[in-house]
């Protein structure tokens, strides 16, 4: 009886001690205010609706929010499900950056004195997900477990929120209320229209997902397309839309990591749209040198990828490099841009694009939740968890420009020349929309 009392006395004075000290950061966080459900069901109320409540489905969990958390710590507690948040989760990330920042008054360290001494221990270990027996960095074997890792979870678990085209890249928006399947075909159309398509001519598309683009560009513009995955679920998905849209003699989707791209093939066209992420710092002139080679003089390369900003810097581990993007490597642009000139590719054209990025995740989050049943029958709970984090968190780094999407387009000289009008008009007009309409 009496070991029953002091529990519940115990579990009594945790909530009040940390209720207190989260009033303390909501008052002095700029955002607005939330409310925290406990594991017992007990809820504080802020004085108006909250955007969001912080639930807590266990009392080890204070400990992660309060004892100097990272991004990679306060992710993995949301992994394992001890904390939750039930509303606006973007709401709910000024409160996790006011946790990873903020410096604790004398107060607050009396009360994290009092906290620290009722709280159970936590097991915070984690295990990554690629290790050495996955091979060295960057080698093929350990860039195809990566891949694996990330891209084979599951294709059923992509179509609950991706658009019908399977796109699992930034949308191009015209407005903020356009549909992410107009969004998409607006980026599938200006895509073709940057590389300036024409009908016969030959594009390879490096990292071409579930073959939207291919099929897109050879079904509109004309082209010969390839595309090369290193995703096993991805080409053979890819390759049934292909059959399926007749277009097998126009089409086609080969397993090849592009640094295995041999043979005398040569293409007019090539592009990479969302792969770039997954090369390496180390890999870039690498890649940069096998699009080069397999680019015919004249041609265009048009590169879409992720960028770091070159003045932020994270404050402590990323878990999204752990736990989504193992191996990933974002890269400032003038890095990029550095090793393709250094292959002997013209800069031709730079567009910044991080806002379309944020749009799209957003549509993405909201399809996820929408179909949060759907997504944990096919992966599991953890992913599904894993997946709503990272794709807020990005959305949000996109918003605040700690992260960027750049389309570079690099143009490879024929004699000094490149064969490219003298202005982008044509990017602008009678699109696939205009022409259907």
């Amino acid at each position: 009886m009496l070991s029953s009392v002091l529990r519940s006395a115990n579990s009594h004075l945790i909530r009040y001690l940390a209720a207190a000290l989260l009033r303390e950061l909501a008052e002095e966080e700029a955002g607005p205010a939330f409310s925290v459900r406990f594991w017992d069901g007990s809820c504080t109320e802020p004085r108006h609706p909250p955007p969001f409540t912080l639930v807590l489905h266990d009392p080890s969990a204070l400990r992660v929010l309060f004892d100097a958390p990272d991004e990679l710590t306060l992710g993995e507690c949301f992994m394992r499900g001890h904390i939750d948040v039930e509303g606006d989760l973007q709401a709910a990330f000024a409160l996790a950056e006011r946790l990873m920042t903020y410096q604790p008054s004398a107060t607050q360290q009396a009360i994290l004195h009092r906290l620290a001494a009722c709280l159970p221990e936590e097991n915070t270990e984690m295990q990554g997900h690629l290790g050495e027996g996955d091979g060295a960095l960057h080698s093929r074997e350990r860039d195809r477990a990566a891949i694996a890792y990330h891209y084979d979870v599951s294709n059923e678990f992509y179509r609950l929120w991706l658009d019908r085209s399977m796109l699992y890249s930034a949308g191009y928006f015209e407005r903020t209320d356009d549909t992410l399947e107009a969004a998409q075909l607006h980026k599938l159309d200006y895509l073709c229209r940057k590389l300036r398509l024409q009908p016969g001519e030959k594009l390879l598309d490096i990292g071409c997902g579930w073959g939207g683009l291919i099929l897109h560009a050879a079904s509109h513009y004309g082209v010969e397309a390839c595309g090369v995955t290193v995703s096993v679920r991805q080409a053979e998905l890819a390759q049934e839309r292909i059959e399926a849209a007749g277009m097998s003699s126009r089409c086609a989707v080969r397993i090849c990591d592009y640094r295995d791209l041999e043979g005398a093939e040569r293409y007019d066209k090539i592009c990479s749209i969302g792969m770039f992420e997954h090369v390496g710092e180390p890999m870039l002139g690498s890649y940069f040198e096998q699009a080069w080679r397999m680019l015919r003089p004249g041609g265009v390369f048009l590169n879409s990828g992720i960028a770091a900003s070159a003045t932020y810097r994270r404050p402590g581990a990323s878990f999204i490099d752990e736990y989504v993007f193992p191996d990933g490597d974002l890269v400032p642009l003038y890095s990029a841009l550095q090793q393709a000139e250094r292959c002997g590719f013209e800069v031709r054209d730079v567009e910044e694009l991080r806002e379309h990025y944020a749009l799209t995740l957003d549509r993405w989050v909201e399809a996820l939740e929408r179909h949060s049943d759907e997504a944990k029958r096919h992966t599991g709970d953890m992913t599904y968890r894993i997946w709503r984090l990272y794709m807020a968190a990005a959305a949000r780094a996109f918003r605040q420009g700690r992260i960027h999407l750049y389309h570079t387009l690099l143009s490879k000289p024929e004699a000094g020349e490149c064969h490219l009008p003298l202005t982008r008009t044509d990017w602008y007009e009678d699109t696939v929309q205009a022409r259907a309409a």
